[in-house]
This record gives structure tokens, sequence and C-alpha cells, in this order.
């Protein structure tokens, strides 16, 4: 028995001298096993090489602590664990989960601090010992260093989508949403983005929004085709330092010269997004006493440079029957109309621009064919399959879609709203004669561009030239996908391919299927409850009938 004795003592200290050796060695050396068929707890590369490049400490406050239901409970901790597992790169990231509305008496004035800072609540439904309650959440987060902040918005609330669903997505994109804020906290600004002027482009105020996210990542400068209009060259020297333009919804045709610059700037590998209207509409000029405007097409002169590079815009109005109502001014107030010239267009999920973007709002988008040439062709939005295009000239009205509405009519749709072109570009004056003495390129450097034919794709925040509050429409009550569309797009104009990988992140959760689980509910209660316990049950008798065996005199 002594002998029996000191030999588990002697066993019990090398074990002890190991587990001490191990704890040890952990200190100096880090490896997490990530066990998950999704590969959910590793990250990528290009955000490992972001947190290691961290040098000053940044804090992180969750909004996301206290009683949830379920869904929210698996967002709380796999937030949580994609945190731990950026810590376990860097000590310099701090955080923390706080409830905003643990004290009961500043609830009320806590939570709308919050949402006039920005921060948007969610209201879900809850039941608690058999009683429903309508409870407000805060899924969002704040990243601080130093005198800089960004906000970290954790939950997706894509239209169509199941709750499950959105937080599924959500949780793939926690660490593109972490990294994305660190990105823009920690970095600095090394490429540069053009922002076209002197052809009637969009007002400030409408694309202000996109801009102050874009100025987060990039440098942006205002180019004016109007200055050194007696030196083109030196126009087109000045442009060619930018890496990317940006055309918004230009409303006056360009010159020949204005055109060979944007050519040879393209020609010389510099990346364009093209926000196009081919079509004279606004919602103002509906504004009358008979709320009717004539829609006719919008001459640019730039139909020769987009045929070349392999597109047509065409002078064509969608009409979707996915779309979103405008406000009306009735007897009592604001009231919704049926406007189907405001199409929403679901992601087509089929590249990195458009992977879980929500709805893209569009207003009076216009129709885009792709030629045969030798450029490759993605569409990254259209209509749905319940829309048609139609032709102007074209009399709008107000309320036409109010009554006597023939939605069988719907039935020639999916039009190519928005495409990406990748190659090497031949030049709209190949073999013409040049506006100006230059040594152009006939055949372009490999290159792309992305060309959307509704300008107002960027004008997300106004609706009837109103501002919305907290970027939500009040009818579809969608806080639209338009400035995460474009972000995306302009990412991969520019070669930032980083956080564009993060944002494609594919994470599948185990869901019970509710439906099976009813259905055979007393034998998955005794395969979840009944059989741990039989197993422990009999690993506890055959441990006692061995260990009575091995010590029985």
């Amino acid at each position: 028995m002594k002998e029996q004795t000191k030999k588990n003592s002697k066993s019990l200290g090398f074990l002890f001298v190991f587990l001490v050796l191990v704890n040890l060695g952990s200190h100096f050396y880090f490896k997490r096993f990530d066990l998950t068929q999704d590969k959910r707890y590793t990250l990528s590369e290009s955000t490992i090489q972001l947190i290691q490049g961290i040098k000053e400490p940044v804090f992180i406050d969750v909004f996301l602590e206290g009683a949830f239901p379920p869904e929210f409970e698996r967002l709380k901790t796999e937030t949580k664990q994609i945190l731990e597992e950026f810590r376990s790169y860097n000590s310099n990231l701090i955080f923390q989960f706080t409830d905003p509305l643990e004290d009961d008496s500043k609830a009320e004035q806590y939570a709308k601090e919050l949402s006039n800072l920005g921060f948007v609540p969610t209201n879900i439904n809850s039941t608690k010992k058999g009683k429903k309650e309508l409870i407000q959440i805060f899924p969002w987060a704040i990243v601080n260093q130093e005198q800089k902040s960004v906000r970290v918005s954790l939950l997706v609330n894509n239209f169509g989508n199941s709750p499950s669903d959105n937080i599924n997505k959500s949780v793939q994109l926690l660490e593109f949403a972490f990294a994305d804020a660190l990105t823009k906290i920690t970095t600095g600004k090394q490429k540069k983005i053009a922002i076209l002027k002197g052809n009637g482009e969009m007002a400030d105020k409408y694309q202000a929004d996109f801009l102050f996210q874009l100025k987060e990542y990039y440098q942006l400068g205002e180019f004016n085709f109007d200055s050194l209009q007696a030196n083109p060259q030196k126009i087109l020297e000045n442009l060619k330092r930018f890496d990317a333009t940006i055309i918004t919804k230009p409303t006056e045709a360009f010159s020949d010269n204005e055109k060979y610059i944007l050519d040879q700037y393209v020609m010389h590998g510099g990346k364009t997004l093209w926000l196009m209207d081919k079509v004279v509409i606004d919602i103002d000029s509906l504004q009358n006493e008979q709320n009717v405007a004539l829609a006719f097409p919008r001459e640019l002169q730039l139909d020769d440079l987009f045929f070349k590079y392999g597109v047509r815009i065409n002078s064509h109005l969608v009409q979707d029957l996915l779309s979103t109502p405008i406000t009306a001014q009735g007897p009592q107030g604001d009231v919704p109309i049926d406007w189907l010239y405001s199409p929403i267009v679901k992601s087509l999920d089929n590249h990195p621009i458009t992977k879980n973007v929500n709805l893209v709002k569009l207003e009076f988008a216009n129709t885009i064919d792709t030629l045969k040439n030798n450029i490759k062709k993605t569409v990254l939005l259209q209509s749905s399959p319940q829309s048609k295009a139609l032709g102007s000239p074209l009399e709008v009205n107000l309320y036409q879609f109010m009554e006597n509405l023939d939605e069988s009519s719907f039935n020639k749709g999916n039009h190519i709203l928005g495409v990406l072109l990748e190659g090497k570009f031949t030049s709209g004056f190949k073999n013409r004669v040049k506006p100006f003495s230059f040594t152009g390129m006939d055949e372009g450097k490999n290159n792309k561009m992305i060309v959307i034919a509704d300008g107002d794709i960027i004008n997300y925040n106004y609706v009837n030239k109103k501002p919305l509050d907290n970027g939500i429409d009040q009818w579809t009550q969608q806080v639209y996908g338009n400035k995460e569309f474009l972000l995306n797009a302009v990412n991969y104009l520019l070669d930032d391919k980083g956080l564009i990988n993060i944002r494609n992140k594919e994470i599948t959760l185990a869901v019970l299927d509710k439906d099976k689980v009813s259905k055979d509910y007393t034998l998955i209660q005794l395969i979840t409850v009944g059989l741990p316990i039989l197993i422990l049950l009999i690993f506890g008798f055959i441990f006692r009938f061995i260990r009575k065996k091995k010590y029985a005199r």
C-alpha cells in the first residue's frame, strides 16, 4: 500500500511540474486551435497584420451587456470571442461590455443620448415567464484611440431575412466590422481620389455622407475641369496624380477636350466610378399643380467612350414592383405613395463588392447593355424579375401607380443597372482626330471601372430632398446598403482587398430545426439530456468497479 502511495505521489509530482512548465511556456508562446468547420475563430492574415501594427492603446466599449433573447446572446458571445481573439495578438486592444440601460432611472435619457449620437436602437419582442414584452437593445460598439472615435454596428438587419439569418450575417461581419474600425482609427491615408466638378455634378450636400465616410480611408480632392481650360495637357497631368476619380450625376455635356482627358486617364490606369443619369427627371419637377412632368433623354456626349469600353447606358426608366414609396403631403400629414421609379435592389452576392450588402435604393434608374469586346463584365446591380423599362420621352405622374396597376406587365425584369468592367480598355479616340496635341495611348493598361446607371445611388440619406432620420426610410424601416456598396466599390477599384476579403468570410451557425424539434421533442430530450446522464452513470459504475477490484484485499 505504501509503495502504491509513493508511486501515486511521484506521478502527481511529475504532473505538477509539467503543468507549471506548460503555463510558463504559454507566456512566451501562443497558439490557439480552431476546431470549427468554418474556421470562424481563425482571423484573416490582413486582420492579424492590422492588429499587430497597433502601437498605442485602443479602447473598445460594447453595448451588449445584460440578459437578452437567445439570438442576441449568441451575438454577444460571438462578439466577445472575436475580441478575445483580437486581443490575443495585441494587448493594446482593451475592451469591455456595458449595459447603457442598466440604471432604470436614467435609461430613457441614455437611450435618447445614444440615438442622437447615431447609435440606432433595435426593438425586439422577448418572452419572459410566459409574458411578452418589447425591449430595446443597442447592438453597437465604439472604438476609441486618443481623440478619435469610430462607431461599430454589430447587427445586420437585411430586408427579407429571418432574425436567425440576420444574426448569422452579423456574426460573419464581426471581424470585418472591428477590422474596419481599427483601419479608420489607426491607418494613415495614402491613395488619392478626385471628385470631378465642372459639368453640373450633384451638389455636395447630397453626397456628403458618403464622402465623409470615404475620407476616413483616402485623401479626397475636388477636381474642376473649368480650371486651366487653355492647357488641357496640364489638366490631364494633374488628374493623373489621383488614383481614382468619381463622376457623380453630371448634367452638362462633356467637351471633346474633357472626354479625351478622361479617356487618357483611363488608358494610363486611373480608376473611375461613373454614377450616371441618362434621363432628365427629378422628384422636384413633379411638384406642380398637375403633379406631372416630362422625362426626356440627357445628352452628355459620353456614349462613344462607353461604347468602346463595352457598355451602353440607355435612355430608359426602370419601373420595379420591388420599390419604396415616396412621401406626399396629405390632409393629415405625410402619406406614402407607391412609386415604382424607386427600385430597391437585392444584392446578387456574386462578387466581393455585393457580398452581404443590404438593399440598395435607386431613383429613376436607367438600363445598361453590355457589348461584346475583350473586357470582363460583372453585373453588380440589376432590377427584380418583376420590373420593366420604358423609353423616354415619357410622361411621369406622381400618382400614376396608385390605381389600375397591371402587375402582369412587369414580367421583363432583371435589367442591368450597374456593372464592373475589368481589362485593357481601348481608347474612345483610337483612329480619330485628337482634340489636342498629346502623346496618348490607344490601348490602355490593365484597369477597371464601375458604371452605375443612377446618379442618385450616392444620395441615400435624402428622400424627396429631405434628410432621413438616422438614415432610416420611414416607410420600409430600412437602412439601405448604398453606403456599403459604394465603399466596397471604391475599395475594390483601388485594390484594397483586405477589408473586402474579411467582409466575405463565410460562417455557418448551427441552428436547431424548430419543426424537427417540435416533431421529435421527447426523443431529442432523451438524446440531449438523458444520454449524457446515462453515459456519466455508466462511466461512474465502471470506474467504481475497477477501483473496487484493484484495491480489494
